[in-house]
């Protein structure tokens, strides 16, 4: 994986939709525009106390997709970055340190929502489309 995953990833504005599942395998899917690639193999997030948090509690796999609109189908870009749980805080400065840089770029509001930071270990990288062509001919 490279420098331009890393960018890619993170480049704004952009919004992803991170997919989990619990347990018995009952899926959810929500948008987020927040989590941070810190590397070629790790991601960073804020979540809430809510569905997404419990799921990877229960089932530390996701899956986050990035998704940009083309003119047709086939002209989309984006991603699908296969994600497992590494580790996540409830408490304590790693989510202090987060908080606060949410507080700075989105605001008050947005930063008090956030219950853990939530660590992922990149797995895999397919593109949106996948044709064979691999993720790098995808963005």
């Amino acid at each position: 994986m490279s420098a331009r995953l890393v960018d890619y990833f993170n480049k704004q504005p952009r919004i992803g939709i991170l997919s989990t599942a619990n347990k018995e395998g009952k899926v959810d899917a929500a948008v987020f525009g927040s989590p941070m690639m810190i590397d070629e193999k790790t991601v960073v997030m804020g979540l809430g106390q809510n569905r997404t948090f419990t799921y990877l509690q229960e089932n530390p796999n996701a899956v986050f997709m990035i998704v940009e609109q083309g003119e047709g189908l086939m002209d989309w870009k984006g991603l699908r970055v296969y994600l497992k749980m590494k580790d996540y805080a409830t408490s304590g400065e790693t989510l202090e340190t987060y908080k606060k840089q949410v507080a700075r770029a989105t605001g008050e509001d947005a930063a008090a929502m956030i219950h853990a930071t939530v660590t992922f270990e990149v797995t895999e990288v397919r593109p949106l489309i996948d044709m064979g062509q691999g993720w790098e001919k995808s963005i």
